[in-house]
């Protein structure tokens, strides 16, 4: 698709397929995530465009299971309120969504806040309880969330040796092999898939207001949204978090998996052009935090 994601085609879009809203005032959402162009419509409504091909399959799902997942649990989710059709002017289906007030959590609360990482905890383990009857295992729709990270041996040990002796080989190597020697012995359970600060909503007083973006939701292991956990979190917030999500040893060596193989490809640039170098510097720091975490845990 050569057409850019904009204001204009978004105006185009909502006159042509949702008239009642013509006329509401749009306003693109900065910073712009990856998988989606998200726009303000009014005050009440946003509008959310798969970037490419490869994240339609999340548009049907989001619409048809955020609703349900809802109702249960504790903290607001998006709540999808209209689908846009695939046309020629852009040739994906699309979303809007009621607008969720909010704002992306800093960095240093992620890392230090006891209260918001326990509340995290508690609305992931919500989630985990939620009735998964015919939720959608891991597969494309997700890039494999909820399956076992050693579905990505091969680009892990392919940045290993791309970054040869910069990283410490033998503490990544010891990480992946405690992360793929387990597995996930219980029913598939729902998780989010990408749970990190840009995907997280805080009101005013820091407090947990919302979490956003289920593209890569899925029933399946939910080690994968223990990754921040490891990343992010620091001291008594990180063993708050812990304690609230209340898994075994195992997933927590599933989740160091999850977040290095993802930390590697960042920093040896196997993930495309678009990674930035501040985003590889921070996957850097992202191994030395895992490393650490594993340490601790032996």
């Amino acid at each position: 698709m050569n057409r850019a994601i904009d204001v204009d085609l978004v105006r185009a879009l909502v006159a042509e397929q949702f008239p009642h809203w013509r006329g509401l005032p749009i306003t693109q959402v900065l910073p712009g995530g990856w998988d989606n162009r998200t726009f303000r419509l009014g005050n009440e409504l946003t509008v959310r465009l798969p970037s490419s091909e490869a994240y339609v399959l999340q548009v049907k799902k989001e619409q048809y299971w955020l609703p349900l997942l809802a109702r249960q649990l504790p903290v607001a989710i998006p709540e999808p309120v209209g689908i846009g059709r695939a046309t020629e002017r852009f040739p994906y289906p699309w979303s809007v969504y009621r607008w969720l007030p909010g704002r992306a959590p800093s960095a240093d609360l992620v890392a230090h806040d006891v209260r918001f990482a326990a509340t995290l905890g508690d609305a992931l383990a919500a989630l985990q309880r939620a009735d998964p009857s015919g939720g959608p295992l891991p597969g494309p729709h997700n890039f494999r969330r909820g399956d076992s990270p050693v579905v990505y041996e091969a680009e892990a040990l392919r940045a290993i040796d791309a970054l040869g002796d910069t990283i410490d080989v033998v503490g990544v190597s010891e990480v992946w092999e405690a992360a793929t020697s387990t597995r996930w012995r219980g029913e598939p359970v729902w998780f989010h898939g990408d749970v990190s600060e840009g995907n997280l909503l805080v009101d005013d007083g820091g407090e947990l207001a919302a979490l956003i973006d289920f593209g890569t939701m899925g029933i399946g292991d939910p080690a994968c949204d223990l990754v921040i956990g490891v990343a992010a979190m620091r001291g008594d917030a990180r063993e708050a978090f812990r304690e609230h999500r209340a898994l075994d040893a195992d997933a927590w060596a599933r989740a160091r998996g999850w977040a290095i193989w993802k930390a590697l490809i960042v920093a040896a640039r196997l993930t495309g052009s678009h990674a930035p170098e501040s985003e590889a510097r921070k996957a850097r720091r992202t191994i030395d935090m895992v490393l650490e975490d594993h340490r601790r845990a032996a």
